[in-house]
């Protein structure tokens, strides 16, 4: 199969959700993808934050073959050694919670929904931020503060009003007897890479205290490294009751965890919730392989080092008037037209990404080197120029 007959394979087979170009990767390592007909390409995209090790990682392979010679599912009915360490390794990295495990973001945002409506005891409204998005389930999209997200879908589902990213008064102004919870992303992803002041954090962990409301900070996108810190919250030093990671906590394959304060986790009983793949063996044990590299002594403060090489790289371009971001999750405002910056990156071999008008998004493998950041700069600058 060629690339040309991937758009024909689509348009007859696929539900056609994703606007894509006429691109078959067949091949990738590390920060390198390889298409059908033999084209390299520099991955700035890394599956969208997910290959967090960059691609076809050894220690992700080796705990895949491994685990998939010795059993690759069970259902939630039984116990398996890959679930519980890897629910014990997250524990310990956290804040010392308990975990539940699902297949994505959008169902570990969906089971914090969920646990804070157990908490609420008739309390359900969940306060989330005007531009965030939580994911593009029923409940999800209702909880995204964006309505392109939201068009086509409604009636939304009840429970969910939207603050002020950033602003304290426009949280508390909102806050009535029926509020349970606030859900937000320390770093806004698909609204382009906006991230929360410190003071607005600590506020809002102020603001639920006062009114026995959870805090809940959605890392799907942010977590496990991306921003430099193994969760960006401990950048800030503000605990919330409840996180929710997917993306690159596995490296490639599909998994999303919540972890929630003990307390609060104890409201889950057994049929309360569940998922038939969630916390598979073979997805753990390669969560515990992704874990064991990004946990190494010097690797978050090294992700640090080349997010601000990165950003100092992009700053040397003209048409680039802005650029933000933690660790290796930048955003970048140009003066251009994304959508023919990003098809003419991928033309000279550069995978970029635009989540919004005029913004690129820079969410490479964690471990691109500076010569790989040079080399997707040099490109750039060429296309921008």
């Amino acid at each position: 199969m060629k690339s040309k007959d991937a758009v024909i394979y689509e348009r007859d087979f696929l539900c056609q959700t994703y606007s894509r170009p006429p691109v078959l990767f067949v091949k990738g390592d590390g920060c390198r993808l390889w298409d059908a007909e033999g084209r390299s390409y520099l991955d700035l995209v890394g599956g969208l934050a997910v290959c967090s090790l960059g691609h076809c990682h050894s220690k992700v392979i080796e705990a895949i073959k491994s685990q998939s010679e010795s059993l690759i599912h069970t259902s939630n009915l039984y116990y398996t050694k890959p679930q519980l360490e890897l629910a014990k390794r997250l524990s310990e990295l956290s804040f010392e919670g308990k975990t539940f495990f699902c297949n994505s973001g959008a169902e570990a945002n969906e089971a914090a929904i969920k646990l804070a409506r157990l908490y609420g005891q008739g309390r359900y409204t969940i306060l989330t931020a005007k531009g965030s998005f939580h994911g593009r389930t029923l409940a999800t999209l209702s909880a995204t503060g964006q309505e392109k997200i939201q068009n086509g879908y409604l009636p939304l589902v009840s429970g969910f009003k939207y603050i002020e990213f950033n602003s304290l008064e426009s949280a508390e102004s909102i806050i009535d007897e029926e509020t349970v919870a606030i859900m937000l992303e320390v770093v806004q992803g698909e609204k382009g890479i906006w991230q929360v002041d410190i003071d607005y954090l600590l506020g809002l962990r102020d603001l639920c205290d006062k009114y026995n409301l959870l805090l809940i900070f959605d890392e799907v996108q942010t977590g496990i490294g991306r921003c430099g810190y193994l969760f960006a919250y401990q950048f800030y030093g503000v605990e919330p009751d409840i996180i929710t990671l997917a993306k690159g906590l596995a490296g490639g394959l599909p998994i999303g965890a919540m972890i929630a304060e003990k307390e609060i986790a104890s409201l889950f009983a057994p049929g309360s919730h569940a998922s038939t793949f969630g916390g598979n063996p073979v997805s753990c044990s390669a969560s515990l392989a992704v874990l064991s590299v990004v946990a190494q002594d010097g690797f978050l403060q090294d992700v640090r080092n080349k997010g601000d090489y990165l950003k100092e790289r992009l700053r040397e371009i003209p048409s680039i008037k802005d650029v933000r971001g933690m660790g290796l999750m930048i955003g970048a405002t140009i003066d251009r037209d994304v959508k023919k910056v990003t098809a003419d990156c991928l033309e000279k071999g550069l995978l970029i990404n635009a989540p919004a008008p005029q913004i690129l998004r820079f969410v490479p493998p964690l471990i691109i080197t500076a010569e790989e950041i040079d080399e997707a700069i040099s490109v750039l600058k060429e296309i921008l120029k």
